[in-house]
């Protein structure tokens, strides 16, 4: 859920902030600026996961709030002085929670400005070719599909290499 959420208002963020970009240049959109496209949105969505790796961890392995169960308790409550009080939440749990909140609230500008980053001051794509690709995958669902597929593929490539980097962790 956080997840979907952070992506859907990233993008409309995003969008908006890119549509100020430069103007895509002529002609049809090749393989290669596919996949620096592909690229970038492979890149935004590991950063994604990883972010929400570390709030999942924050909030599972927080020493004040005992576990997700007490979060979701502090959670339902939070706001209503009265059921925080029937919830005996203490002022250290709501230091706690205050700061997985202020985390997760920091993640959607986070998302932007890194994504921001790859595409303005980065050698993986030029803004004219995001907005070259971004016009066309709307005009033209060939595109767009095409793209899917090179952006699942190389997800699927990324996986094992992470796999591996987790079996390493677990040793």
């Amino acid at each position: 859920m956080i997840k979907k959420t952070l992506l859907s208002t990233f993008f409309v963020a995003f969008v908006a902030f890119m549509s100020f970009g430069q103007e895509a240049t002529e002609g049809p959109v090749t393989d290669e600026e596919l996949t620096q496209y592909a690229t970038v949105e492979v890149m935004t969505s590991q950063y994604v996961e990883q972010k929400t790796e570390e709030l999942r961890n924050m909030i599972l392995n927080n020493e004040v709030i005992d576990g997700g169960a007490r979060y979701n308790e502090i959670k339902a409550a939070w706001g209503d002085e009265a059921k925080m009080a029937e919830a005996n939440v203490t002022d250290e749990e709501k230091a706690a929670y205050q700061a997985i909140l202020d985390f997760q609230g920091g993640l959607q500008q986070s998302v932007v400005d890194y994504k921001t980053n790859l595409i303005t001051d980065s050698d993986v794509i030029s803004v004219s070719v995001y907005n070259k690709v971004l016009g066309a995958i709307k005009e033209d669902p060939a595109v767009k599909e095409k793209l899917d597929t090179m952006i699942e593929e190389m997800k699927a490539a990324a996986a094992p290499a992470e796999d591996g980097e987790a079996a390493e962790d677990g040793k």
